[in-house]
């Protein structure tokens, strides 16, 4: 068996595959005396800081964004109860009726179908978070990304290769790893660490196997791309996700509190930031920089492709997700209200959403808007 994980462990990383023709994990290993380059092991650091960034997490929802959503009147609400039985309970916790199930349960119960699916509605009600729970989530989101984007243009503000991308490809994959590369791709990755996990312990979200697919997603690239040495593009890649994040987040935390006007002008913001940063910096300036000048100065390698496809695939998901944005924009500027977050739960009915609780015009803000679920997934994507 030793055997057997060690052959699929070589064949996983493979020398041929992820790095360029006569670079082997060796010359990495042995760097010249002075100099780090990293090491694929060093990211295992990740998990136990992935539990101190969810311990943070729920310290800061409990002493600082609880305390500020008491201030801002935002309150916890209690759900109305399901009237209690086995049965339906049973069938809820495996999946959703279908029309004859429901047909029989009516006969079984001595109910009739509506009494049946109201029941249902409630159950699935119960399960939401809070207007407050989701705030305080979108408040640590926002103060992550805006803390850790301060840290990533910090140092990247500073280095040559931010300003001249082909500095990113001279002499790599021998490029020194400075020790805040090290801490900003450790930082990232335990984060997104915790938010897969904490998608376990949380509230089942409706968009729970798409987020999951996504952090993992972003989990792998990181990981990779650390692994190869990729980390001057990667950095960079990073911060610009990270950047049109905190509008967005700040975007939900208005409209929880029900400032409308701000709401409005922060997606405005959100806008024009994700326009700038996806699909003019990105593209252009580094998927140009990963695609060409690295063909021109490093030469294509088999892990090449695949990390320029994912990247070309990511560009294809932010055309995608403007699209969305603009679709939510045009409504907002004919209906007045910037749609609300229909990402949260497991069941929404509109009627109910956050945005309808004390105007009744909200209620048409973006009606079936499952389309926000893609804004608030793609919120986190690297």
């Amino acid at each position: 068996t030793s055997f057997a994980a060690a052959d699929l462990l070589s064949w996983i990383w493979s020398e041929r595959f992820w790095l360029p023709e006569n670079v082997t994990w060796a010359d990495l290993e042995h760097p010249p005396p002075g100099v780090e380059y990293p090491r694929l092991w060093n990211m295992l650091y990740a998990f136990p800081l992935a539990a101190v960034v969810y311990f943070l997490r729920l310290l800061f929802e409990r002493l600082v964004a609880k305390p500020c959503a008491h201030i801002l009147q935002i309150q916890a609400g209690v759900p109305r109860q399901a009237q209690p039985n086995a049965i339906l309970e049973r069938l809820y916790q495996s999946k959703s009726p279908d029309e004859r199930q429901l047909e029989g349960l009516s006969k079984q119960l001595d109910w009739d179908v509506r009494k049946i699916q109201r029941w249902f509605r409630v159950r699935r009600n119960q399960d939401r978070p809070s207007t407050q729970k989701k705030f305080c989530e979108s408040m640590w989101r926002f103060t992550f990304y805006l803390a850790i984007f301060i840290y990533g243009i910090n140092h990247l503000w500073s280095t040559s290769w931010m300003w001249d991308t082909r500095e990113c490809w001279q002499n790599y994959p021998f490029q020194p790893l400075s020790p805040e590369q090290h801490s900003y791709y450790l930082v990232e990755l335990a984060f997104y660490w915790s938010l897969m996990f904490s998608q376990f312990i949380d509230i089942k979200r409706k968009d729970f196997v798409i987020m999951l697919v996504h952090h993992l997603a972003t989990i792998l690239l990181i990981t990779f791309s650390y692994g190869n040495n990729m980390i001057r593009a990667g950095s960079m890649v990073m911060c610009v996700h990270d950047a049109s994040d905190i509008f967005l987040e700040a975007a939900k935390m208005a409209n929880y509190a029900k400032y409308q006007k701000l709401c409005d002008g922060l997606f405005v913001f959100f806008s024009i930031s994700f326009f700038i940063c996806r699909l003019v910096i990105f593209p252009f300036w580094i998927i140009h920089s990963v695609l060409v000048e690295s063909w021109e100065i490093a030469g294509p390698y088999r892990a090449w492709w695949l990390l320029n496809g994912l990247l070309l695939v990511l560009q294809c998901l932010h055309i995608i997700w403007f699209y969305l944005i603009m679709g939510i924009a045009i409504k907002a500027i004919f209906r007045g209200k910037v749609a609300k977050d229909d990402r949260s739960d497991v069941e929404s009915s509109s009627e109910e959403e956050i945005c309808s609780s004390t105007d009744p015009s909200r209620n048409q803000t973006l009606k079936g808007n499952s389309r926000t679920s893609n804004l608030n997934g793609e919120a986190h994507d690297h």
